[in-house]
C-alpha cells in the first residue's frame, strides 16, 4: 500500500483535527513531565541572559552594540520562538524502530510524520498557556528593550512557521538515520550542539566570530531560531527580511526532499530487516 505524504486539504484538516484531540488528551496525562520540560525551557535562556548581562555590565554597559535591555529582549524572544519551533521526535525514533512501533504506522495510508506534527502542535497549544505568562513575568523583571515595526511584525508570523518547518523536517530526517545505526543519539547530540552555537541560542549570531556567522548563515541553524527572533525585535534590515524568508523557504523545501528520500530508503531497509 502506498503511504501518502500529502492528502487533499479537507481530508488532511479532518485528520489533524482528530489527531490534535487525541494527542491533547495524551499530553494532559503527563502534566508533571510537561511542567519539568517547561522549567527547563525557561531556565536555559534566563541563565544565558544573566551571563551576558554580567558581561555587558563589566564591559561598560554593552557588547558589540547589545546593551543589557537588548540582551533581555533577545533571550526572552528566543525563549518564546524556540518553544514554538522546537521538536523532540528525533530522540524517540531509535526506540520506535528498535521496538517495532513503526510497523503499525506503516499500515496507515497517510505518512506517520503527520501524527508527529499533530502531537507537537497539541503539546505547544497546552504549554503556551504557561509559556506566555512566564515570558510576561520575565519582561517585568528584566525590562527588555522594545523596537517593533509593522513590516517586521507581519514578517514574523511566516518566519516562525518556516522556522518550525525547518526544525521539524531536518530533525525528522536526522532521526531516520536510526534505520542504519543504533548510535543515532550521538549524532543527534552533535546536531543540538551545533544548534546551541549557530542558531543564536547561546549568544546572538552577531556576536559570533565572522567565520562562525558565515557557517550559521549558510546552514539551516540560523533560520531555525535566530532569524525569527531578530525579526520580532526589528534587528533585521528591510532588505534582509526577504532574503531571510527566501532562505527559510529553501531550507524547508530541502527538508521535505530529505525526509522523502531518506524515508523511502529507510523503510526498504526496515522491511528487509523485519523479514
Amino acid at each position: 500500500m502506498r503511504i501518502q505524504f500529502f492528502a487533499d486539504m479537507p481530508q488532511l484538516a479532518r485528520i489533524y483535527q482528530q489527531q490534535f484531540k487525541t494527542w491533547t488528551a495524551v499530553q494532559l496525562q503527563y502534566r508533571a513531565a510537561m511542567i519539568i520540560w517547561l522549567i527547563g525551557i525557561v531556565i536555559e535562556p534566563v541563565v544565558y541572559l544573566v551571563v551576558w548581562t554580567n558581561v555587558a555590565q563589566a564591559s561598560g554597559g554593552e557588547v558589540n552594540g547589545f546593551t543589557v535591555p537588548d540582551f533581555a529582549a533577545y533571550f526572552i524572544a528566543t525563549m518564546v520562538v524556540n518553544h514554538l519551533a522546537f521538536t523532540w521526535h528525533m530522540w524517540e525514533y531509535d526506540y520506535r524502530i528498535r521496538e517495532g512501533l513503526l510497523s503499525p504506522l506503516l499500515l496507515r495510508p497517510l505518512h506517520p510524520i503527520h501524527a508527529d506534527v499533530a502531537e507537537n502542535l497539541s503539546y505547544k497549544a497546552i504549554t503556551s498557556l504557561v509559556m506566555f505568562p512566564a515570558a510576561a513575568v520575565l519582561i517585568l523583571i528584566f525590562k527588555p528593550a522594545s523596537s517593533f515595526t509593522v513590516i517586521h511584525t507581519v514578517a514574523f508570523a511566516p518566519s516562525l512557521i518556516l522556522a518550525f518547518s525547518i526544525q521539524f523536517l531536518w530533525g525528522w530526517a536526522l532521526a531516520m538515520i536510526a534505520f542504519w545505526t543504533t548510535r543515532v543519539n550521538a549524532i543527534i547530540r552533535m546536531y543540538f550542539l551545533g544548534k546551541i552555537f549557530l542558531a543564536g541560542q547561546l549568544a546572538p549570531v552577531a556576536l559570533l566570530p565572522d567565520w562562525l556567522q558565515t557557517i550559521a548563515t549558510f546552514s539551516p541553524y540560523r533560520w531555525m531560531l535566530s532569524f525569527p527572533a531578530e525579526l520580532l525585535l526589528a534587528r533585521v534590515s528591510t532588505a534582509d527580511i526577504w532574503w531571510g524568508l527566501l532562505a527559510q523557504v529553501i531550507w524547508t523545501i530541502l527538508g521535505v526532499a530529505a525526509v522523502k528520500l531518506i524515508w523511502r530508503a529507510g523503510v526498504k531497509r526496515y522491511a528487509a530487516f523485519g523479514a
